[in-house]
């Protein structure tokens, strides 16, 4: 098999070296992009527990920013990991300029949407006015770094797939590097509060985007240095969004379930409920992260070994990934449902904050094995270009949240009700979506390469 500079082919060599070599570093990539909600929750939380609530209301809008950006990162992974698995390298040069060229386009239009309707976006949490005023300004300043986000992601999206996963976790790194030594300069030394942590992360995502860029046309030339932007082709612009648009789709409705959860908690339990699902939701990023760092690294091995045929190791490849999977399943199972409320104090140390939190973590805590069991299942389906049932299978469940808070809410459970439902809801993504992988896993098994 013909190879290019900078492409490693994962068809070939050991199933678990070639996995764990290609998710390790993804998942650090991942916590990376974790800590740096992380950080700026850790120095806003000591600002106080009303100033998390404007940052974790505008949390939502940032949470569809990179669910968007997924089209060009999922399209990247999948046209160009398929393309360098048959060694068809012209078609992974013409996907790649294609993602770029797609993830700037849509990331402007984006990105003027939430500066311009910042005021009825925020009005949907029904915050106390001086919180909205934060959280309004604190948005309008995220915007401008949409395009550095959407950016990052393609380029992330291009690397993963030509097996080279480590170059977006050192770049991704440097930039949370900045933005932890940024947050306090900005938030204290400025005195610019909930603004300075979005000028701090603006800030890094620029610095992010330039680094990928010095690295893909001057150190590695990456795919034969192709050409960044290009006069969108109809046929490579529908097989990426065809691809990309699925999964991008259900994470944005996610946002918006999650949006919609987040009212209802803050209509029952004030700024301290909504505060609480928006840190929990970022606290438990420690597992989905996780999980989504193996997943990622099964659809790349998956779309490289689908188009060359082998269909074996892409059933190997997935059992293993479980079995790994699974061990942070338990890890974080037990963080959660034993230690969630000194966990959260760490990040908002006001007393009612880290005990409502705590309770949060813990039922959440019951769901975290079906979580990981589901993200990993949607790798393969990922990678085989079937994006469509891991979207249906999570857009009806997060869906499902809504009349299920409402109802256990109704039923006089109160606040813990909503945290229910989130966590009922993973466990029934997990179970269906396996379920649904097993009726094409003897098709998979089957497949062999072409003569």
């Amino acid at each position: 098999m013909t190879t290019m500079k900078g492409v490693n082919n994962l068809t070939e060599g050991s199933i678990t070296a070639r996995l764990v070599r290609l998710a390790l570093p993804i998942m650090a990539t991942s916590f990376i992009q974790m800590a740096y909600n992380l950080t700026d929750m850790f120095w806003v939380g000591r600002i106080g527990s009303e100033a998390n609530a404007a940052v974790g209301s505008v949390g939502m809008f940032t949470w569809m920013s990179a669910s968007f950006s997924l089209m060009c990162k999922v399209g990247s992974e999948v046209s160009i990991g398929q393309a360098v698995g048959k060694s068809a390298y012209d078609e992974a040069r013409l996907f790649a300029s294609h993602n770029i060229t797609l993830a700037v386009i849509v990331s402007l239009f984006w990105a003027v949407l939430l500066a311009v309707f910042a005021v009825p976006l925020i009005s949907v949490y029904g915050l106390a006015p001086s919180i909205s005023a934060d959280a309004v300004s604190y948005m309008r300043i995220v915007a401008i770094g949409v395009p550095f986000i959407f950016l990052a992601s393609a380029f992330t999206g291009i690397y993963n797939a030509c097996g080279r996963s480590s170059i977006p976790f050192y770049i991704s790194g440097t930039g949370l590097v900045a933005n932890m030594l940024l947050d306090p300069l900005f938030i204290f030394g400025f005195g610019m509060g909930t603004d300075g942590a979005a000028v701090a992360t603006v800030l890094a995502q620029m610095l992010v985007v330039v680094l990928f860029a010095l690295q893909m046309r001057r150190r590695d030339k990456l795919l034969d240095n192709f050409k960044l932007l290009v006069r969108l082709q109809r046929k490579a612009t529908l097989r990426v969004v065809k691809i990309g648009a699925p999964v991008a789709l259900f994470n944005s409705l996610f946002a918006f379930a999650n949006m919609y959860v987040s009212r209802i908690a803050s209509l029952h339990g004030g700024h301290i409920g909504l505060m609480t699902f928006t840190t929990g939701g970022q606290i438990e990023a420690i597992t989905w992260n996780t999980s989504q760092g193996f997943s990622t690294a099964l659809g790349t091995f998956t779309a490289q070994n689908y188009a060359a045929g082998h269909g074996d190791r892409i059933v190997k490849a997935y059992k293993r990934t479980l079995a790994m999977t699974s061990v942070f399943g338990v890890f974080g199972t037990v963080l959660f449902i034993f230690f969630g409320q000194e966990l959260f104090s760490v990040f908002v140390p006001e007393e009612a904050a880290y005990v409502s939190g705590g309770q949060f973590l813990r039922i959440d805590g019951y769901s975290q094995m079906f979580m990981m069991l589901e993200i990993a299942t949607q790798g393969v389906f990922y990678g085989i270009g079937r994006t469509v049932p891991p979207a249906i299978v999570s857009i009806c469940g997060n869906y499902l949240r809504i009349p299920l808070a409402l109802g256990l809410v109704a039923l006089g459970m109160g606040v813990p009700g909503i945290w229910w439902a989130v966590s009922i809801s993973s466990i029934l993504k997990g179970v269906v979506l396996f379920t649904w992988l097993m009726f094409i896993m003897r098709g998979l098994a089957s497949l062999r390469p072409s003569r």
